[in-house]
């Protein structure tokens, strides 16, 4: 190594006393630039300027504690050891890092030395710079002479060894770390080698012993290494139960032969880990047991929550499929899961319900598992539909990448519109074209809270004109990855249509991300658009039904259905008006409310709190100017101003503090109120329509039952009369004819989804039937003609049951002209 007796004189320390206080002055980044100066000076190296410019200026602002071998890159291998060598006795950087670069045996040296030395070093990455087979002895000595060392991360990830007796050196060196009990974080060579038999099962050995030990891994990272996944739970099980958070075995494999011997140690890992975070067993085949174990682990699990799990790439196909159906809904700690590229494909159907049924699954993955075609592709997007339309839908993220839906996939844009929880959405790789983008372009102007990642889907310079357009209607939308690939292709065949839709997509943007973004009004409209439309088209026809049983019944008195009937259709019109009212009461109390109010009388306390800390301060730097430059301090107070008034002149101006709060501050939290307050008006306007609703359908059927017991003893005073005039009395046939009215009606209704659709079904029948069971008893008398009359009033004023009502008065018509009753 470098010599580096000579580096205590580049730490010179000045100390001084005030008010018995010792003071000292330490050199910018610990005297890095000054120790590096001297070494390039013993060694006969040119001191590099730009590398002392770059830790005392970028570093030190910065406050950046890790040095990044990335930054000088450019130099030669022997600047880059001096470097190195520099950070051995300097106590300000706590991190050394370097990936992706080849560095020299010389460098790597010089790190080794810095290990063996340094007491502040706290994290070490070398990722892929290409160690050797020797590396990991040499790396266990310098941890060995250094018992003042405080490493507690060290990542030495996909550095390809060619040796055959690396593998054991790795083990040995994990083995036999000075420092088990401090390390926290630890990535592992990525391994292309093929070692002996007898090799692999003495470094595996070492490797498990090491993990079996009692430590406080936190990081492991085991990807890529070529082990038995399924014999590694045993001595995590026994070591790394208290704090491993992030695991990952991915690339790896299992043994497929004993597999079954080792479930119960990976099941009760699973079940007894406490500070699990992430787990990726991704991109290898999981056998059916391995996973029915996993889910079985986890859900009995008391300790963990918020866990992301990603077994994607695992060629699940249906019996994972069945699997995660059985028992997926069980997990309640999984937050996020991966499970794409499983091959899952027509097993969806069975797969996504069992999300609905998750109480605290927030993300999910599902791309590249869409292989399917025709008519169960269809029926796996509405699954997608029904799922994240869900009231009780509690994901955030859903990821369809690269799952080639094309023009399919449109179905799923057009509901992201209406959806209220969903937050980000990769539809990537999807080949939904113009016509996808022209569906987000619609569910971008209503939708307030979604961000999109769109890539890979054949847009041209057209889709990203409908996107921009929508966008700046768009005032909440803050990011959106740019669409390289599909900006690319466009760009060649539309350069300028290209550019234009890309500035203003960009422009509105960071317009979004100013703090001015979003008005209280168009929050309203937008907001009561999505909450009250459908409500009010069920609730107008109800009206028009019962209003028309009314008028009908007007005549037969004034009983207590009656004026319950008009008290319910008075407040059903009140109604209408009750969300923009509340909305308005909201703005109105809010414009001089007590938060304003706060805020006004906090800008004035703040402001002077600013002027007495700034008081108090250069009042501190005065005096102590005074003590450490006495003379200089004398002269300077027989200036004009004097130095002692410095404070009487420094204040913060009130309009800016006023402006902190009033316009930032204020304007944060009343964005914060006006969600909570629309998200109470929608509450109460929900529940009270909800509530008028029901009220409706309740005073129909009894004004349908009142109708029907009037014209019933209408029938029976005109039948006791005239009970001998049987010119009358229609044939058989005729009544048959109608009575078949509504067998006919049945096959040519549709059923509707809405929630509030069931009602007006009901409705529908109910007042079908009335008017079929009535006209029996009716054809034979003279109430007959206010049946038509009523008949026809239904007609008109509702359209909804015209075809009943249509298809019963042409057979009345039909029966009056056969029975003489041409003058009705």
């Amino acid at each position: 190594p470098l010599l580096s007796a000579q580096i205590k004189v580049c730490f010179g320390v000045g100390q001084f006393f005030i008010d018995k206080q010792i003071i000292s002055l330490s050199p910018i980044s610990g005297g890095f630039s000054e120790t590096y100066a001297a070494l390039c000076d013993y060694n006969g190296i040119t001191c590099k300027e730009e590398v002392q410019w770059d830790v005392d200026t970028i570093y030190h602002s910065q406050d950046n504690r890790e040095f990044n071998l990335l930054d000088f890159s450019h130099l030669e291998s022997g600047d880059l050891a001096v470097i190195v060598a520099a950070m051995a006795y300097n106590s300000w950087f706590t991190k050394l890092y370097c990936k992706d670069l080849r560095i020299s045996s010389e460098v790597v040296e010089q790190i080794l030395h810095t290990v063996s030395k340094s007491s502040s070093l706290e994290e070490l990455t070398l990722e892929n710079v290409g160690l050797k087979a020797d590396f990991p002895q040499k790396m266990a000595t310098a941890l060995s002479e250094n018992p003042a060392s405080v490493i507690h991360s060290i990542n030495l990830a996909h550095n390809t060894l060619d040796n055959q007796g690396t593998f054991i050196k790795v083990s040995l060196f994990l083995l036999y770390l000075p420092l088990p009990s401090s390390l926290s974080v630890l990535s592992v060579f990525t391994l292309s080698v093929s070692p002996c038999a007898s090799a692999i099962s003495v470094s595996k050995w070492n490797l498990y012993l090491f993990l079996a030990q009692p430590n406080c891994l936190v990081h492991l990272d085991l990807s890529g290494t070529d082990c038995t996944v399924d014999s590694l739970f045993g001595a995590l099980l026994r070591g790394c139960c208290a704090d491993l958070s992030y695991l990952n075995l991915s690339k790896n494999s299992f043994s497929h032969r004993k597999v079954r011997e080792t479930l119960p140690s990976f099941r009760q890992f699973f079940s007894s880990a406490f500070s699990l975070t992430h787990i990726s067993l991704a991109s290898m085949k999981m056998p059916p047991d391995v996973l029915r174990a996993l889910f079985l682990g986890l859900s009995s699990n008391p300790h963990i929550t918020d866990l992301h799990l990603d077994i994607s790439g695992c060629e699940l196909r249906s019996a994972g499929a069945g699997i995660i159906q059985d028992l997926f809904p069980r997990v309640s700690c999984i937050s996020t899961l991966d499970i794409s590229d499983n091959g899952l494909d027509a097993d969806l159907l069975c797969v996504i319900p069992a999300f609905s049924r998750h109480p605290s699954l927030k993300h999910l993955l599902l791309g590249k598992n869409f292989n399917i075609k025709g008519r169960v592709l269809d029926e796996v997007l509405q699954k997608l539909v029904h799922l994240v339309q869900e009231e009780e839908c509690a994901l955030q993220s859903l990821s369809l990448a690269d799952s080639r839906l094309r023009s399919r996939g449109t179905v799923l844009v057009n509901a992201l519109g209406s959806n209220a929880c969903l937050k980000k959405v990769d539809l990537s790789g999807n080949g939904l074209d113009d016509t996808g983008a022209r569906m987000l372009s619609k569910a971008l102007l209503i939708n307030t809270t979604l961000s999109v990642t769109w890539d890979r889907n054949n847009t041209s310079a057209t889709g990203f004109q409908d996107v921009a357009r929508a966008l700046e209607h768009n005032f909440t939308l803050q990011y959106m990855p740019i669409p390289l690939s599909d900006v690319t292709q466009a760009y060649r065949s539309a350069p300028e249509r290209t550019e234009q839709a890309l500035t203003k997509i960009q422009r509105a943007l960071l317009r979004n991300n100013q703090t001015q973004r979003f008005s209280q009004k168009q929050a309203l409209r937008l907001h009561q658009g999505l909450v009250t439309s459908t409500a009010e088209q069920v609730m107008e026809r109800l009206c028009v039904r019962v209003q028309q049983q009314v008028c009908v019944l007007r005549g037969t008195g004034e009983g207590e259905e009656l004026q319950a009937a008009r008290q319910v259709l008075k407040e059903a019109r009140n109604s209408r008006a009750l969300y923009p009212s509340l909305c308005e009461l909201a703005h109105v109390l809010s414009v001089d409310g007590p938060v304003r109010q706060r805020l006004d009388s906090l800008a004035g306390e703040l402001a002077k709190a600013a002027d007495k800390e700034l008081q108090v301060i250069v009042d501190s730097m005065v005096s102590l100017c005074r003590e450490l430059c006495p003379l200089s301090c004398a002269a300077a107070e027989c200036l004009s101003p004097p130095l002692s008034s410095i404070s009487e002149r420094v204040s913060i101006p009130r309009s800016s503090i006023r402006t902190a709060l009033m316009e930032r501050a204020a304007q944060d939290i009343n964005r914060a109120l006006e969600e909570v307050k629309l998200s109470v008006v929608s509450y109460l306007t929900n529940s009270i329509v909800d509530q008028i609703l029901q009220e409706l359908y309740a005073t129909h059927k009894t004004l349908v039952l009142q109708m029907n017991f009037s014209l019933h003893s209408s029938v029976h005073s005109e039948h006791v009369h005239k009970h001998r005039s049987s010119s009358r009395i229609c044939s058989s046939s005729q009544l048959r004819q109608v009575s078949q009215m509504r067998r006919l009606e049945d096959g040519g209704t549709a059923r509707r989804t809405h929630r509030h659709a069931d009602i007006l079904d009901v409705v529908e029948d109910d007042f079908g039937i009335s008017i079929v069971s009535v006209f029996r008893e009716s054809l034979a008398t003279d109430s007959f003609v206010c049946l038509v009359v009523f008949t026809v009033s239904a007609i008109s004023c509702n359209s909804a049951v015209l075809s009943s009502a249509q298809f019963a008065m042409f057979s009345l018509t039909s029966v009056l002209l056969h029975t003489g009753h041409n003058r009705h």
